[in-house]
């Protein structure tokens, strides 16, 4: 099945960069900023790209959209990176028509996930999507599409084990804590950036480590001051980091800004500390890992820490598989379904056309037709009209041929 756009020289792609195929440092050369869709979308339109979308996350930049080839979309999209679309083809995955939207469905499942099962990519999903449709880069097929995929989430989610246990990225931070450090009594937690992976992360924090000392720090302090309310912990000032990283024994960074936030002047030489970096691209500047009195550790590094978990995870695929599999044929019975329209309409523009012509002879014939009788051929024209859709629809195998014969008989002529 061939997925058209609007311009029928064009075809449905996803072009991506993910962690598969690029570390976090390559990926952080191409990740996609949320103040950069507006300017992306009017460019975009400018240069020929109607209806599209951008997912970037910390494990993957993806677009998903209509264009003539796929160099039209890589060429377009690494204008906004700080990467080139030379190097990006080394790293990145391209699928057209039914392999790209199944290559979304299985995203959206957490089948593609970094840590198979973690269910936060349909929330970033959601979120982006919805950014681009406000600037009017959607289409009737791209919100059918991702409603389907968030259809198959919530599925997969309650009805598998594919996210059964703690493995996502928030709880891999606890998790290496807890099998790097022993005992935090004595130790002091900063937590700097309260974005959703920030939040999650000092979430479980506040659970596993109750009666540990942990401080916050946030950009916009009022952010932080509400989580801190809620969870009865320390709140510093922006201003203050520079000293609170002197007192600082794990710091964990989920910042997710643009360029570093952590870099070596900001912590002294010979300070003991381990830092969890959770941000993409990086945040914390990566050679502060040759100190020998600093682990730093990745959003890369995090991931090997929950094997065990995946390793039981993995029994649920088929089932998610199955559930997939459901939904793509509801989806595809619909892009069919639509595919027929044109057709449809067609023919029932020729009805009306001749409906029209034959009242316009009987005006001439000064015959009065009054509205009961005008009303009576128009519920004509529909029942035929649902009559000649019911059909395509019912054999879809010989539609093409059904649509040709009926353009030949009456002369049809589709937009």
């Amino acid at each position: 099945m061939t997925i058209k756009g609007n311009n029928k020289e064009e075809n449905f792609y996803v072009i991506g960069i993910s962690y598969e195929k690029a570390d976090a440092e390559t990926r952080g050369k191409y990740t996609f900023f949320p103040d950069q869709v507006g300017e992306f979308t009017k460019d975009s339109k400018s240069n020929g790209l109607d209806n599209f979308f951008i997912v970037s996350t910390c494990n993957r930049t993806e677009f998903y959209g209509f264009a003539e080839n796929e160099n039209q979309i890589v060429e377009q999209y690494c204008k906004y990176t700080e990467g080139n679309a030379q190097d990006f083809r080394n790293f990145m995955v391209v699928k057209e028509g039914i392999d790209a939207i199944n290559h979304l469905f299985r995203v959206s499942s957490g089948l593609e996930s970094q840590i198979l099962g973690d269910f936060d990519i349909i929330g970033q999903i959601k979120i982006w999507f919805n950014r681009f449709k406000k600037e009017g880069a959607s289409n009737a097929f791209l919100e059918r599409l991702v409603n389907t995929a968030i259809q198959i989430s919530k599925k997969v989610k309650n009805e598998t084990f594919l996210s059964n246990g703690s493995a996502s990225v928030a709880y891999s931070a606890v998790n290496f804590i807890q099998a790097t450090q022993g005992n935090l009594d004595n130790k002091n937690i900063l937590l700097y950036g309260i974005g959703k992976i920030g939040r999650n992360t000092c979430a479980n924090l506040v659970k596993h480590y109750p009666n540990t000392n942990i401080t916050l720090i946030n950009r916009t302090k009022e952010k932080a001051e509400i989580l801190g309310l809620k969870y009865d912990i320390t709140v510093k000032d922006h201003s203050e980091l520079e000293q609170e990283l002197k007192n600082t024994d794990i710091l964990i960074v989920a910042t997710g800004a643009s360029n570093y936030t952590i870099t070596e002047e900001m912590i002294p030489y010979d300070k003991e500390m381990t830092i969890i970096d959770m941000s993409v691209p990086e945040n914390v500047i990566h050679t502060l890992a040759a100190r020998e009195t600093i682990q730093l550790v990745n959003v890369d590094g995090l991931s090997k820490m929950v094997d065990d978990t995946i390793a039981q995870r993995r029994n649920a695929i088929p089932e998610a598989l199955a559930i997939i599999e459901e939904h793509s044929s509801e989806f595809y019975d619909w892009l069919e379904t639509r595919e027929l329209v044109p057709a449809i309409q067609s023919f029932k523009n020729r009805l009306d056309f001749f409906q029209s012509f034959a009242l316009n002879n009987l005006k001439k014939d000064n015959i009065t037709i009054d509205e009961s009788e005008t009303l009576l051929t128009e519920k004509v024209i529909q029942k035929i009209t649902n009559q000649f859709a019911s059909y395509l629809i019912e054999n879809k195998d010989n539609a093409d041929e059904t649509i040709q014969l009926m353009e030949k008989m009456f002369r049809l002529k589709q937009a």
